[in-house]
């Protein structure tokens, strides 16, 4: 699926269509540019979710743990400090992506091994007038 964002006014329209088409994979893989929005679109799935936490970007934590309305968890991961894949297993992140809960993950070329065999990805591209392209893809 491709989704075109002209303004932020259509993050959260975005985000409800994403979560329609990916709400089957809770393991989401989130490329792009630093800058290119993944935090951003991030904190609109968790609005859409219902999220009650504060949701920010977990770059110096690694993951962020967010808590529904509905008391369920979700997972926030930005792997774009790791030093290596170990790092990764060390914080047990393999645990949480078969924990069922959402994992958003950001910066996910970085941790390619650990991936699971089925996930959502999700790439955000930004052009040079702030307008972004969001494509999608089931895998397995």
């Amino acid at each position: 699926m491709t989704l075109h964002m002209d303004q932020l006014a259509d993050l959260d329209q975005v985000a409800r269509h994403l979560l329609d088409e990916g709400r089957d994979r809770p393991v989401w893989l989130f490329e792009g540019e630093m800058g290119a929005g993944k935090t951003t679109l991030i904190k609109a799935l968790c609005r859409a979710l219902g999220v009650v936490s504060v949701v920010q970007s977990p770059t110096f934590g690694i993951v962020n743990e967010y808590t529904t309305q509905q008391a369920e968890s979700v997972y926030h991961f930005d792997c774009y400090r790791l030093r290596n894949e170990a790092e990764a297993l060390d914080i047990g992140i393999e645990e949480y992506f078969y924990s069922g809960d959402y994992c958003f993950v950001e910066w996910p070329e970085r941790i390619t091994s650990i991936w699971p065999a089925s996930y959502y990805q999700v790439s955000i591209v930004a052009d040079a007038t702030g307008k972004r392209t969001v494509e999608t893809q089931k895998v397995g």
